[in-house]
């Protein structure tokens, strides 16, 4: 059967709604550096001039590092410590002493700003609703409306799992490229993907190598073949992007800043985990959707994990207790990375480091996207 048939009579038939996205993201992979890298577009990005917003940002290579032993209570994380971290962090890195003028160093009242959260370990281990929440009430603060922003992420059934819902966000926006209708079928009448009005065709990350998707498997890339399309989330909808990702592990390096916004961003992601895993990572953050609008990143490591990670395996899971925040996603990534190595160690999940785990961070120096090389990271540590 004709793809857009069979998938016409899926959607006609009602079986559209039992898809469910279970594609998880593969760990990163260790690769030789000699080996032949597939060809992509990256010198296409490198190619467009940047603007005052552009990685690495206001403070390149600063992250603050805010810890509290209280963050969490009942097994949760805490709103009000939440908030107070965020707020530390906020205040040091932009050296203001008005927390309503550090927000304004990045956003405005005119901005569309665009909050991208990580659900994919549903309730489980995804972006808390302590940190999101407390974002949002100090951007309200700074005279933000809510009405001006937009909660996102790829899989609209990521975020529902992990309630982040209008019911619990009242007067904000959420989007998602991979969505769905009122019976949760992401394919209408006609056999096309609704996925296919938020994506943009002029703007794509291309790469050679390609897979083949089966019917499960495809409504979740949107397209296979070998470009990956970004999302008109970041192209249209919004003007500034806030990245809020987890402290996870991925094999014997991390998926948090960069890792959250690339794979999170574009479409066809599956053909990328394989052989261009890090290259990926950097490489997609290098294009202008990404680029020049994403103006801070904040790393909720309330709760995280140090094995098993993207996914959310409870075993795994852990109290960092701390949140992170720097304009400088490859710095801040950097951090990170020390942080999950370190617990790994200890736990005993591997006994030294794998400098193949840093590939991504060294890419995306090389890119200017930020500084990758811990000794020139100025790292500020408070207590809350």
């Amino acid at each position: 059967m004709q793809r857009r048939k069979f998938f016409r009579s899926l959607a006609i038939g009602g079986a559209g709604a039992v898809l469910s996205p279970v594609i998880k993201a593969a760990p990163a992979p260790l690769v030789s550096q000699d080996r032949v890298k597939p060809a992509t577009n990256i010198a296409d990005a490198m190619a467009i001039p940047r603007n005052a917003n552009s990685m690495p940002g206001k403070y390149p290579g600063k992250v603050v590092k805010a810890d509290s032993p209280d963050c969490i209570v009942d097994g949760k994380p805490s709103e009000k410590a939440a908030y107070e971290m965020v707020k530390s962090c906020m205040l040091n890195l932009t050296g203001e002493t008005d927390l309503k003028k550090a927000w304004l160093q990045f956003v405005g009242p005119e901005d569309v700003i665009g909050i991208k959260v990580n659900p994919i370990g549903g309730k489980l281990l995804s972006t808390s609703h302590a940190i999101t929440q407390s974002i949002v009430k100090q951007l309200e603060e700074a005279g933000i409306s809510r009405s001006k922003l937009i909660i996102w992420d790829r899989r609209e059934e990521g975020l529902d799992d992990a309630d982040f819902t209008e019911a619990n966000y009242p007067g904000i926006q959420f989007m998602s490229t991979e969505c769905y209708d009122e019976n949760k079928s992401y394919i209408n009448s006609e056999g096309r993907f609704y996925s296919e009005d938020w994506i943009e065709k002029e703007q794509f990350f291309y790469a050679e190598v390609e897979e083949d998707y089966d019917a499960y498997t495809l409504p979740y890339m949107v397209n296979s073949g070998k470009y990956s399309y970004f999302t008109k989330i970041c192209t249209e909808k919004v003007t500034k992007i806030i990245n809020v990702p987890i402290l996870k592990n991925a094999g014997t390096s991390i998926t948090v800043c960069m890792k959250n916004l690339a794979y999170g961003s574009i479409t066809n992601t599956g053909r990328l985990h394989k052989d261009l895993w890090h290259e990926t990572c950097a490489y997609v953050c290098a294009f202008p959707p990404l680029r020049d609008k994403v103006v801070l990143n904040i790393v909720d490591g309330i709760l995280g994990c140090f094995d098993g990670g993207p996914a959310a395996n409870p075993q795994f899971i852990c109290q960092y207790k701390t949140v992170l925040a720097g304009t400088d996603p490859v710095a801040v990534d950097r951090i990170c990375y020390d942080i999950v190595l370190a617990k790994r160690i200890a736990e005993g999940v591997q006994a030294e480091e794998k400098l193949a785990g840093r590939r991504f961070m060294e890419l995306a120096e090389e890119l200017q996207l930020g500084v990758a090389d811990r000794s020139k990271i100025d790292l500020t540590e408070l207590k809350v």
